[in-house]
């Protein structure tokens, strides 16, 4: 699977190119201690390895391809301390490439078969891609681009992240399986929620009931919890987390989890007595109408563009049932975001949203409302997979109907 994913990517490469990913380093946060690692998601979906201080080197050469993990070495002193790191073995093992290296040896290297010398090899390799972000200008690799022109100013530089997020926006069945097993824990965490919801806690009070779940399964949030109850869910990135639950209030929750590095984004709304009121539930059911419909008519072909107007048809003639509107362009008002994304090793997972809906994606599907004079904030999210004959909700079995949320919570 990886060395299919790593030729998908040479193909799309210059010939005589050598092509440098970086696994990312550990950020000081103060002192001798650290930040949590956490591997530039590029680099793992070409390796699988989540260690700091590696890069990967690809070389598409003169009728010969080669791959390359450069790693650190660490002392035996310094693993008294900091722990082993992977033994070369293991990251060959792991990764699939041809060959381990130094860390250190990496500008020698690069030096050395771009060289006059060495075109016997490879070819002169005249070209040099890095993954660029350009939202992340502190990266490694901008830094080692830095260096690079000029130590050599004759190379020249690519940038192949559009590259990977075009390959990334079709799962292969490893990837699928990681995130739905990311929504099983999903699941098992809302549950948890379910059963601890009542008026006089707090919202901080929920996030603990879900992170419960995930600390016994060794898991971590793929993002940080949205737990708002009340007005609280009427503003999309809440995340102070410290307000006390009435007794009418309804509670929106938008968290996720990491399994294997790919992620779950769940949205649901519980009401917080355990039953809906009448008002609630009419609310509620326009936004899980919007939800399932809008899932239904997922399939290849689709457009972002027809994705999101088909949703967004169903929530203005909701809006008009409930008496919120009088004309269309009103629905701002209440529904202030888009259908959905990209889903994978980033929630907001890298991908075109100018190409239509292709199988192997997986892609949110999230419709809200939120009523601010009400009280009410709604959001219904699953995480769909569009397949050949149409599209999979892979998180299905997290209840989302009304008569089974009031049945569980009455148990």
């Amino acid at each position: 699977m990886l060395v299919l994913r790593r030729q998908k990517l040479i193909e799309r490469l210059e010939d005589q190119s050598i092509t440098i990913l970086f696994s990312g380093t550990s950020l000081v946060k103060t002192a001798d201690q650290h930040y949590d690692f956490f591997v530039n998601n590029n680099f793992y979906y070409l390796t699988l390895l989540d260690e700091p201080n590696m890069a990967l080197v690809l070389i598409k050469g003169k009728n010969t391809q080669r791959s390359f993990i450069f790693k650190e070495f660490r002392t035996p002193e310094r693993a008294l301390w900091d722990g082993e790191l992977l033994s070369p073995e293991r990251v060959k093992e792991i990764s699939k490439v041809d060959e381990v290296r130094n860390i250190e040896t990496l500008e020698w290297f690069i030096q050395s078969v771009t060289s006059s010398s060495r075109a016997n090899v490879y070819g002169k390799l005249s070209k040099l891609n890095l993954d660029l972000e350009a939202s992340n200008l502190n990266s490694t690799a901008y830094k080692f681009l830095a260096k690079i022109k000029d130590i050599h100013p004759y190379l020249q530089v690519g940038n192949v992240h559009m590259d990977l997020a075009i390959l990334r926006m079709i799962k292969d069945d490893l990837e699928i399986k990681a995130i739905k097993e990311a929504i099983k824990t999903t699941n098992t965490g809302l549950n948890n929620v379910m059963k601890h919801l009542e008026a006089g806690r707090y919202e901080y009070e929920m996030v603990a009931h879900y992170l419960h779940m995930l600390n016994l399964e060794n898991k971590t949030e793929s993002f940080k919890t949205i737990a708002a109850s009340g007005k609280n869910a009427t503003v999309l990135h809440y995340v102070d987390n410290n307000q006390k639950l009435g007794e009418n209030d309804l509670m929106l929750f938008d968290l996720g989890v990491y399994h294997d590095h790919y992620a779950s984004d769940i949205s649901r709304t519980y009401p917080v007595s355990g039953k809906f009121s009448a008002r609630q539930k009419e609310v509620y059911e326009v936004v899980l109408k919007a939800n399932k419909e809008t899932i239904k008519m997922l399939k290849p072909g689709v457009t972002w563009k027809e994705f999101n107007e088909f949703a967004t048809k169903i929530l203005i003639e909701g809006l008009y049932k409930l008496g919120l509107i009088k004309s269309d362009e009103e629905y701002r008002k209440y529904y202030y975001h888009s259908i959905g994304h990209f889903l994978g090793l980033d929630v907001h997972d890298v991908g075109n949203y100018e190409v239509a809906l292709q199988p192997g994606m997986v892609v949110t599907v999230e419709p809200g409302l939120y009523i601010a004079e009400e009280n009410i904030g709604i959001r219904i999210e699953d995480d769909v997979l569009i397949t050949e004959d149409g599209a999979i909700n892979l998180s299905k079995d997290i209840i989302k109907e009304i008569k089974d949320i009031e049945k569980f919570m009455a148990k």
